[in-house]
């Protein structure tokens, strides 16, 4: 197994060299979080799993489905609650840096490997993981033939008034958070006006230099949101400014700010609170080589923003993109109503079965419905058609082949991993300075 080593450290160098190099602590604290267990390594090496993809053969794909919208990085821990442009509270996907255009297997791959890996962690045998992953797959595929015959999919979501058991209750959860509840987390009111709270971990002040840079962004940013979601000035003025950093296993050495501004009234309980993340490359794109495709964005900040409104009925008012010295940023909402899944409260089979069957069908309907202001031009069919198209009346075939994948990659993952920490603890990897 000594060329899979060396193929993991070299998967991860060449995908991280300028991030890791320009702060290499992050990728230490990083690559430490990977290190504590396979399922976690798995989160935070997507650049590999497609390095895997790109010498996989894969009959389910053609002309069509080899590009389809993708959330790209789809595993278990990337589904949440997010309140839509509607007002609605839905459960979904609620991570598109990943996002790109590729092969739908790819995700269905990618998320029935993660809960194989989830699998195995809470000791359930593969007979169990078998059923919940063909528990998902067949939701999938029983609904993108549901959109194919029923147009109108975009009406279709996971809502607290059509979900029951561990799903709903999340979303009751994130029912009960406040707008006022995140502010007084994050601000405080100084002279009759809110600020944002500098005591807090991973929270730092900027340089005069550095907050005329976001300033300036900012601006450029507020372009980018879509007509028909615009407010009125007033609610984009902005009242404060701080670096962040510390956050996500998969966004070590990224620069992010949070910004303060004023909301639709000037009453503080309504202000809002703003993310202004540095994107990074997407990990399909590594292995897409449509140059269609890669000159259709300016850069990773308007490729995120793009790829959530096609992937997201509905998306949020607030999201877009902007530049620093170049450098793509996406900029979108810090909600209160933002719920996830926690996986170590579902133990059985029976609790988890209806959860897997609710993530096959938000799968299925972020493969097949766009944002009425997605306005992008790069797929220009109905998914549903074709990829309904594709398995035809070979359903069984195409689950059976997606368990096999799920179980052998969760094998090879739980293998890749004790390499990985054998690497970086003999400092094999790099750019990331002493392990000690």
């Amino acid at each position: 197994m000594a060329d899979r080593g060396d193929r993991i450290v070299h998967v991860l160098e060449e995908a991280f060299v300028g991030l890791m190099t320009a702060d290499p602590a992050a990728f230490r604290h990083k690559f430490r979080k990977m290190a504590a267990e396979p399922f976690a390594f798995y989160r935070g090496s997507a650049c590999l799993f497609y390095a895997d993809m790109a010498e996989l053969p894969d009959e389910w794909t053609d002309d069509r489905t080899s590009r389809i919208w993708i959330q790209g990085d789809l595993h278990a821990q990337n589904f949440g609650t997010y309140m839509d442009a509607e007002g609605t509270l839905v459960f979904d996907v609620n991570d598109f840096d990943e996002a790109y255009l590729g092969s739908f297997t790819w995700d269905l791959r990618r998320f029935a490997a993660s809960m194989a890996l989830l699998g195995w962690r809470k000791a359930l045998p593969d007979s169990v993981i078998t059923d919940l992953i063909r528990t998902y797959v067949s939701a999938y595929v029983t609904q993108v033939r549901a959109f194919a015959d029923h147009p109108n999919d975009e009406l279709f979501s996971l809502r607290l008034d059509n979900t029951e058991g561990a799903l709903h209750r999340v979303l009751q959860r994130a029912r009960l958070a406040t707008r006022i509840g995140l502010l007084d987390e994050k601000t405080v009111i100084v002279d009759y006006e809110r600020r944002f709270r500098r005591d807090r971990e991973g929270i730092h002040e900027l340089t005069p230099a550095v907050r005329a840079a976001v300033a300036e962004a900012f601006a450029s940013y507020l372009d980018t949101i879509p007509t028909g979601k615009r407010a009125s000035s007033r609610t984009y003025t902005v009242k404060d400014v701080i670096g962040r950093s510390g956050f996500g296993i998969g966004s070590a050495g990224l620069h992010a700010y949070n910004i303060l501004v004023e909301g639709r009234t000037q009453a503080l309980e309504n202000d809002v609170v703003l993310s202004m993340k540095q994107a990074n490359v997407a990990a399909p794109s590594r292995i897409v080589s449509d140059q269609g495709i890669r000159d259709y964005f300016t850069d990773h900040g308007h490729r995120t923003a793009v790829s959530q409104r096609a992937l997201q009925a509905h998306a949020d008012p607030w999201l877009g993109h902007t530049q620093i010295d170049g450098v793509g940023y996406v900029v979108a909402e810090l909600s209160p109503y933002e719920a996830d899944l926690d996986w170590s409260d579902l133990t059985e089979p029976a609790d988890l079965l209806p959860v897997l069957g609710y993530l096959g069908r938000a799968t299925a309907k972020m493969h097949c419905v766009a944002d009425e202001d997605s306005a992008q031009t790069l797929v220009a069919f109905q998914c549903e058609e074709a990829i309904a198209g594709v398995i035809g009346d070979r359903a069984e075939a195409f689950t059976d082949s997606i368990i096999s994948f799920a179980l052998d990659y969760a094998r090879q993952t739980r293998e890749d991993h004790r390499l990985f920490v054998d690497a970086f603890r003999e400092g094999r990897i790099r750019g990331v300075g002493s392990t000690a």
